[in-house]
């Protein structure tokens, strides 16, 4: 039995949990920053640092607490170390070293796009992935990161398409604004649409043939377009939300679906903030013709059980990190395969860097 504390700063969320063997959950605490950068429409980086710097120790305290353990009985320390806010995964990093060096424990340094990855075996019956499950599709979407990516196996990632502009949260955020919803956008959207007709506006969607890439900039700017040709008159909020969360839904189930087919996926899973999507979720399922595996609302967004779980693979197959560990804000999840459809010469070296609203 290998228990592993994953800890996870990368950005408005301070989190602790405990993991036993990569897939059963003992503890899992998540303080949400939330209502502090409600304010300001998106996070607020100096102010994600600090909160950090308060809520840190009592959140791994209370994850220790939740799972009737001590650090004596930890197998290892988990950490964010990137992509993400530089100042939010200093604090994190530093405190897993501190910890990990004081109880003599290995450190593991996760990268956040990673944990997000293997969020989807967490509370599984088998510890991790079993290796007849690949390949896979993953379609990873947050408030910074929209892309499709090709797994052949564990660490073997190869990046098939990505945005060429805002993230999908990115563009629920912006289109939330503009539509009178508050932050975080994704939730606040959802709720509106429930009432409202996702054909009631013809929004565009852009395919951009040949590729699995990604644009919302031009969705974004249409609804922007559609609230201003109201001038004052009362905004179908619900019909506009309905049609906007339809339009970038439509896209990404049907790039996901194609990526699938053309690679064999024998499984599609879904990751990342956007992921908790009501309408993602279902139509994936409805429309994908390899079976669909989501994580549960709670562990699409940013929690240190996938960090943990994420871990619990590089451990077994005895790998740490040195005290040298540094925070990496764009940390790159490592492939080594030309990137699919690219401009000539570019190279998937990288799945994107993460983004603040």
């Amino acid at each position: 039995m290998a228990l592993i504390l994953g800890i996870e700063t990368s950005c408005d969320e301070t989190a602790a949990a405990v993991v036993e063997n990569g897939c059963k959950i003992l503890s899992n605490v998540v303080a949400s920053q939330i209502d502090l950068h409600a304010p300001y429409g998106g996070v607020f980086p100096e102010i994600a640092s600090r909160e950090h710097v308060l809520k840190i120790a009592p959140v791994i305290q209370d994850a220790l607490k939740d799972a009737g353990i001590t650090f004596a009985d930890l197998a290892a320390i988990a950490v964010t170390h990137g992509p993400g806010l530089a100042g939010s995964l200093l604090v994190g990093v530093n405190t897993a070293k501190a910890v990990a060096f004081a109880n003599d424990l290995p450190l593991i340094g996760i990268n956040h796009l990673e944990g997000h990855i293997y969020a989807n075996w967490l509370e599984a019956s088998t510890p991790a992935p079993i290796p007849n499950l690949f390949p896979l599709i993953a379609l990873i979407v947050s408030g910074g990161h929209s892309e499709i990516v090709l797994m052949r196996g564990h660490t073997d990632y190869q990046l098939l398409g990505r945005t060429l502009d805002d993230a999908a949260g990115e563009a629920f955020d912006k289109v939330a604004r503009l539509l009178g919803l508050g932050y975080p956008g994704g939730p606040a959207i959802q709720k509106a649409a429930e009432a409202g007709d996702p054909n009631a506006f013809k929004l565009p969607r852009a395919w951009l043939r040949g590729t699995y890439d990604y644009s919302f900039s031009g969705l974004k700017t249409a609804v922007l377009h559609l609230v201003q040709s109201f001038d004052g008159k009362r905004l179908p909020v619900a019909d506009i939300a309905a049609s906007f969360q339809a339009a970038i839904t439509d896209v990404l189930v049907e790039k996901t679906k194609q990526a699938a087919q053309e690679f064999g996926a024998r499984q599609i899973l879904l990751a990342g903030g956007v992921a908790a999507n009501a309408r993602l979720r279902k139509m994936m399922v409805k429309h994908a013709d390899a079976p669909v595996l989501i994580p549960p609302p709670n562990l699409c967004i940013d929690n240190g059980a996938m960090i943990a779980s994420a871990a619990w693979w590089h451990l077994e197959r005895g790998e740490k990190s040195g005290w040298d560990l540094d925070v990496l804000p764009a940390l790159q999840l490592s492939v080594g395969n030309v990137r699919r459809n690219a401009p000539e010469g570019a190279l998937a070296v990288a799945l994107s860097a993460e983004r603040s609203p």
